[in-house]
């Protein structure tokens, strides 16, 4: 999902230079999306952070009612920018997509039922029906409506030709991805180089890059252009419930190239698509100004793409009808519904024009966006878009973006919602003259029959977008940016320019919020210069560099005076992995089946389990005493599970098979630090919060076997779900080149259950460290750690595996309460730097790894490994 991010240029003089002119308009003109892959340099050393968050509605499903939530993203982006030497710059960004929800998988005759399974409605996320079905046609072919859905014997009730999307459910899924570019500048030139890597479960990415800049005519005309490669592998699992209509008959089976069997639970077998993916990609750009208020940009682009293009999880719904077979007595034709895998082309060419233009309107002190986009390929897609921004300051560093943009495309050659085969479908019986099923059955089809591509994936038919929104930014005097946004999207056929659109039972709309944070690092050290020193300085001069705590501690320090602002990120990572511990002892498969799962028996125990989880951390104090503390969190789990030895086969093992994702906004922190003692060479600081409930405790699984969503694991939720105490007493103290301090901490639970039913036990950590200033810029320090937790109280109140129902009485340890919690001591051990110097001077990195050192769980859980804290700040 694309985050839309914009900046308006400053007002521009009349006196202003030409390359002056060029540099802010160009500059404006970039920061609209789409016109290169990773941002322009704005500024030489820049940190920023974006979170967005994408949210469909409901789809049009006409008689069937769905509990199915639709689909939705929560996106978190990081990015930072350094000059690794006068002329040489990087930029790194990562990026982070978890989306889960309800998402089309085929489109068919709405006759068909194929939203209502066999019941009235979709039972709470139950498995669409796509399978090999009858049905029943008029002559012309087209599906009738009939009492019993699915019978050969039905009776018809009348004609019904309306379609409708055949909705499935998505487990969360994350995505990663890391890139990078390197930039040389000249005095009127540049070349840059870069690279990534995109991660998901069944799906990885590589690419390159290079690009360069020419400019000329005394730097008011510019050139650029550029080439890119990117190689992609498809892994994907045809999931056990996607089995019915994965066809291996005849030449019903679009993959039976590129699809082979792996080994899967409890001694079965997966079928796997494997395809590998290749795109080459140039463009060619010119930028021109105008006038010192205006200027225009050309771009135009090509890419060649080839090798396994289709998506493993779009079926497309056929009819199969033998025109020669006997007519039922009604007259009409019996036949059969069935969904195949789409098929595309293997090759695709695509090309792409642009033509923006920017304007300053000194009257208003605003600039106007105007952009128009041209995308055409032998697929036969030729797609329209028309941007308008206007970015109007309101004083006080307030800027207001108001935005519009339109699209439309045209239908790809090979798209349409249902396909028609006039031949039997391979298994299905032949009628005999009295209309029922006979002993013999139709062999494989003749594969003349059927179209050498198809595919019914919305986004290759025709259609139209109309969106809105506002972007509202603040720009602080030291050069930071803080900015929200929010677009609607109104997705639908009619739409479509000049006509001849998909059908209404498409349309559906759509919404993109986000929030971000940019600092600008190069202001914040002129500011710091302007005065002399900046105040992580003054700060560190008071207190001594060794002051602050490592950097797996919170809370362990307030600003120093009124007016005083710190930003900075925090990342956590914790993986657990190995043995399965009974207390402090490892526990035999034998004994985690028996008494792992309360009053049950467990079948599975995890392999794995990863956490990530990424904070900002945003102080201000108010006065000298006080400091204010905003800690939004950003969290990513990964867990997977095995079959415990010797124990009955678990029916449900395949759900598990690949591992559980969930991602997204994680529990907000608000907390107040007060000055309890400050003394040169001692402090006391005292920390009382809250955390927010934020975090999502419903996340499901995707259904199986019609059981419905089931809640994820307690410990893959992402918050606790309860308005939470969170309070801190930390003593620190320096004397030369050494530096100690001690904090006690925990977490009460303010409520006894949360909305889906359950709260984590309360928390209790005390840990002590001290540090040793190798240098005037870099401490290592060590650390105990003692933490304490109860165990979960109450339980999910939805359906959740080891809940007793039907289908569902197998669980594993990671599904009962009691196996959450323990007692846990570790040792850290951390570097921490303050950059003393440079362009980067006052900013401070810190690193410490965790090491358990004992561990005694409540009940049966994985044993822990190390952690990793890391954390970034920078004070003003």
């Amino acid at each position: 999902m694309a985050v839309t991010k914009l900046k308006i240029t400053t007002k521009c003089k009349p006196k202003r230079s030409a390359s002056a002119s060029l540099h802010a308009l160009t500059a404006a003109a970039l920061a609209l999306p789409g016109l290169i892959a990773m941002p322009a340099f704005a500024a030489d050393e820049e940190v920023s952070f974006q979170y967005g968050h994408y949210q469909e509605g409901k789809r049009q499903l006409f008689d069937s009612k769905s509990q199915l939530n639709p689909i939705e993203v929560d996106s978190l982006q990081g990015s930072a920018k350094v000059k690794l030497a006068e002329r040489i710059r990087f930029a790194f960004n990562y990026t982070q997509d978890t989306w889960s929800g309800a998402t089309p998988i085929t489109t068919a005759p709405l006759v068909r039922d194929g939203n209502s399974l066999q019941n009235a409605d979709i039972n709470s996320g139950a498995s669409p029906y796509i399978g090999n079905t009858s049905g029943v046609f008029d002559k012309n072919f087209n599906p009738l409506k009939v009492d019993t859905p699915g019978s050969i014997d039905a009776n018809v009730i009348g004609k019904d030709t309306r379609l409708v999307h055949t909705l499935s459910f998505a487990s969360p899924e994350t995505r990663k991805q890391g890139d990078f570019k390197l930039s040389y500048d000249w005095d009127n030139a540049a070349v840059d180089m870069g690279g990534g890597i995109s991660i998901e479960n069944d799906y990885e990415s590589r690419f390159g890059n290079l690009a360069g800049r020419w400019d000329f005519n005394q730097k008011l005309t510019s050139v650029s252009a550029g080439v890119s490669y990117t190689n992609s592998h498809t892994h994907a699992m045809v999931d056990h419930d996607a089995e019915p209509y994965f066809f291996t008959k005849g030449k019903l089976n679009p993959y039976q190239n590129e699809t082979h069997l792996i080994p899967g639970a409890n001694g079965t077998s997966n079928r796997v698509i494997d395809g590998n993916r290749e795109d080459w990609a140039t463009h060619l750009g010119l930028t021109q100004i105008l006038n010192k208020n205006a200027l225009v940009n050309f771009n135009l682009g090509y890419t060649y793409s080839s090798g396994f293009m289709e998506n493993p999880y779009k079926a497309v719904t056929f009819i199969f009808v033998d025109p020669k077979s006997i007519l039922r007595p009604d007259g009409n034709y019996n036949g059969n519904y069935a969904a195949l895998l789409e098929q595309r082309p293997n090759e695709r060419n695509q090309w792409t024009e642009s033509l923006r233009y920017v304007q300053h309107i000194d009257a208003l002190d605003a600039a106007l966006h105007v952009d128009y986009r041209f995308f055409h390929d032998d697929w036969g897609i030729n797609a329209h878009t028309f941007e308008l921004d206007w970015g109007q300051p309101l004083g006080n560093g307030w800027t207001i973006t108001p935005k519009f943009r339109y699209y439309s495309q045209s239908a790809a050659d090979f798209y349409q919602p249902v396909f028609l085969s006039k031949q039997g479908l391979p298994g299905s019986p032949v009628l005999g003259p009295d209309g029922l099923g006979t002993d013999k059955n139709y062999s494989d089809i003749n594969p003349r029959t059927l179209p050498s591509n198809y595919s019914s994936d919305q986004r290759l038919s025709g259609y139209g977008a109309l969106s809105g929104g506002v972007t509202l930014s603040k720009q602080f005097a030291k050069g930071v940016n803080f900015e929200v946004g929010f677009e609607y999207y109104t997705h639908a056929g009619s739409l479509k320019l000049g006509g001849g659109g998909e059908g209404s039972y498409a349309d559906f709309n759509y919404y993109v919020a986000n929030a971000g944070m940019k600092v600008n690092l190069d202001a914040l050290v002129t500011a710091s210069n302007g005065h002399g020193h900046s105040r992580s300085d003054h700060h560190e001069g008071h207190s001594g560099h060794g002051s602050h705590a490592p950097a797996g501690v919170m809370f362990d320090h307030a600003l120093h005076k009124a007016g005083y602002i710190m930003l900075g990120y925090r990342y956590m990572y914790g993986n657990q992995s190995g043995n399965t511990l009974h207390g402090d002892s490892i526990a035999k498969d034998s004994d985690t089946f028996k008494q792992g799962c309360a009053n049950n028996s467990c079948s599975t125990t995890p392999t794995y389990m990863t956490m990530h989880m990424h904070m900002l951390d945003l102080m201000y104090a108010p006065t000298d005493w006080l400091t204010l503390m905003l800690m939004p969190q950003f969290v990513d789990m990964n867990m997977d599970m095995r079959q415990l030895k010797d124990a009955p086969i678990d029916p449900n093992m395949h759900i598990h098979q690949g591992g559980h994702n969930t991602g997204g906004v994680g529990d907000t922190g608000m907390y107040a630090i007060t000055k309890l003692f400050d003394k040169p060479g001692h402090h006391i600081n005292l920390s009382l919060g809250v955390s927010a409930p934020t975090g999502d405790v419903g996340v499901k699984l995707r259904d199986t076997h019609q059981q419905g969503d089931l809640f994820i694991h307690y410990g893959m939720q992402l918050g606790s779900g309860t308005w939470d105490f969170k309070p801190a007493i930390t003593y620190t103290g320096e004397l030369d080149r050494w530096s100690w301090g001690a904090q006690a901490s925990g977490t009460k639970r303010l409520e006894s259950k949360n909305s889906s039913g359950f709260a984590f036990g309360d928390i209790f950590q005390a840990t002590a460290w001290s540090g040793y200033n190798l240098t005037n810029w870099l401490v290592a320090s060590i650390r105990g750690v003692y933490t304490v937790q109860g165990t979960i109280k109450g339980e999910f109140n939805g359906p959740h595996f080891g809940d007793g129902a039907e289908g569902r009485a197998w669980g594993g340890s990671a599904d009962y309460t009691g196996n959450y919690g323990g007692r846990f001591w570790d040792v850290g051990f951390g570097l921490s730097t303050m950059i003393p110097g440079g362009d980067l001077r006052g900013n401070r990195l810190s690193f410490e790894w965790l090491q358990p050192v004992h561990t005694d769980v409540n009940g049966f859980q994985v044993e822990r490994d190390a952690a990793l804290s890391a954390t970034w700040s920078y004070m003003f």
